[in-house]
């Protein structure tokens, strides 16, 4: 199969910036509208307009199944991004929405606790290689700070060392007390601790991903201080050979509490997460995002020994009983199996990048679809003194116009078809034909018609 290429013509000048916002005029009006009423416009720094094409790109949607959503304009979008990976199976998979229906006509919350606890603790337990005892929370954020809490009461420690994202609570962002915010070394660029008790400075350090000496030398410098390793095993590719098992060998060396983050990476690897396909087991794994298929829901679950301690501290919250989010969980991961999600999720991401090396290859520009199936990610080769921030902007601006919502990296879910990746391709080579005028007539600024896209901080985990 060929793509057609965008048509040259696109380069003559004519900028159809204000055809592109009245496409999204009410997604811009509801977000200068929400700048008066929510600090930082959103409750999550992912959906901020800033992330995306500013001015192109849908910011408020009013409805979703399956691949694709409408926005507020009525505008039909493929959705690549799924709610940062939260949507699993598909937007308001009707197999999950049911079981929550019949849930909330028995009941959300009840004064007492539900036996459905148990029974996700021993679907839990027989699917995520790590679980022997489970704690719930309703996020990602707060479920690392409850790992963080459980793994400093265990081992009665104080230090953390962390690679990758973990949330927004105090513990993780005091790291960048200790860090150059304008460098972006680690452990993040572009936030400052502003809020963050300045006495949590040096209780949570860094560690470069893949150095195996660097972390090492860390634990020896803190001897008998450090109470967990915290990392993300891996993001969009495949961690460097023996990494793992090697970070794996110095937490039990020096008795340390090896926690996996699979808030991002999890279930789509394999359904028993990154541990389950890569074969190496932490003693504490983080969940959320997919674990429900967008409901509210995570978990903190790990071995016997390093669990059971928590029953002496106080980790409480009223929501975390909430049986909505423990059934979505409960569905999403049984079906999940039922839908062999493994297999599918390797041909649905093997295909994309197929697709898209070839979309790169005729249009012509210099580059790659790299990273795992489950997280393919296009890579393209910016020429020096060009701002690389201009083309991925340009590339996520004339993909939204073409009814695709995406960023350089693409989120599957159950729900993408063949005929999605298809389209997908066909959107691409005009996208990337258009970059490649822009850089061959150094027109870049011209053809964008969106503000430049923003990164919020940086990860140390590819």
């Amino acid at each position: 199969m060929r793509f057609a290429s965008a048509p040259r013509e696109r380069l003559s000048g004519m900028n159809t910036k204000t055809e592109s916002r009245s496409r999204v005029k009410t997604s811009l009006e509801l977000y200068q509208q929400a700048g008066n009423l929510i600090p930082g416009w959103t409750q999550l720094i992912s959906r901020r307009a800033d992330q995306f094409a500013f001015g192109v790109s849908p910011i408020y949607a009013q409805s979703a199944k399956g691949a694709r959503f409408r926005d507020v304009d009525g505008n039909d979008y493929l959705d690549w991004v799924n709610a940062v990976g939260a949507v699993i199976l598909g937007h308001a998979d009707d197999a999950v929405d049911n079981a929550v229906i019949e849930q909330i006509r028995k009941g959300s919350i009840h004064t007492v606790n539900s036996p459905l606890e148990l029974e996700l603790a021993e679907e839990l337990n027989a699917t995520i290689p790590s679980s022997q005892m489970v704690r719930y929370t309703k996020a990602g954020g707060e479920a690392c700070a409850v790992a963080a809490r459980i793994a400093r009461g265990t081992r009665d420690r104080d230090l953390i060392l962390f690679c990758g994202y973990h949330g927004w609570t105090d513990w993780y962002q005091a790291a960048n007390f200790g860090a150059d915010p304008e460098s972006g070394e680690y452990p993040f660029a572009g936030i400052e601790p502003i809020g963050i008790p300045k006495v949590l400075a040096g209780t949570a350090i860094p560690f470069r991903y893949g150095d195996l000496a660097a972390l090492e030398q860390a634990l020896e410098q803190h001897q008998d201080k450090v109470a967990a390793i915290m990392m993300e095993p891996m993001r969009s590719e495949l961690p460097p050979p023996g990494y793992l098992e090697g970070v794996r060998e110095l937490a039990t060396k020096h008795g340390v509490i090896l926690i996996f983050d699979e808030v991002s990476c999890g279930f789509r690897m394999a359904i028993g997460g990154v541990q389950a396909y890569l074969g190496v087991t932490p003693d504490m794994t983080i969940l959320s995002k997919s674990m429900s298929n967008g409901y509210p829901m995570g978990a903190v679950v790990g071995s016997r020994d390093v669990m059971e301690p928590a029953k002496h501290m106080f980790i409480s919250s009223q929501y975390w009983s909430d049986t909505i989010g423990i059934v979505a969980s409960l569905v999403t991961i049984r079906e999940l199996k039922r839908r062999d999600a493994q297999s599918r999720f390797k041909s649905i991401g093997e295909k994309l990048r197929r697709t898209l090396d070839q979309a790169i290859a005729e249009a012509g520009v210099a580059g790659a679809c790299t990273g795992v199936y489950a997280n393919p990610v296009l890579s393209l080769e910016i020429p020096e003194g060009v701002d690389g921030r201009k083309v991925s902007t340009l590339f996520i601006q004339e993909m939204a116009k073409q009814g695709i919502h995406c960023q350089l990296s693409f989120k599957a879910t159950l729900a993408h078809r063949d005929e999605d990746i298809e389209q997908t391709g066909i959107a691409a080579c005009k996208a990337l034909t258009v970059i490649k005028q822009g850089l061959e007539y150094e027109a870049l600024d011209d053809l964008l018609e969106a503000d430049l896209k923003k990164e919020p901080f940086r990860r140390q985990v590819r």
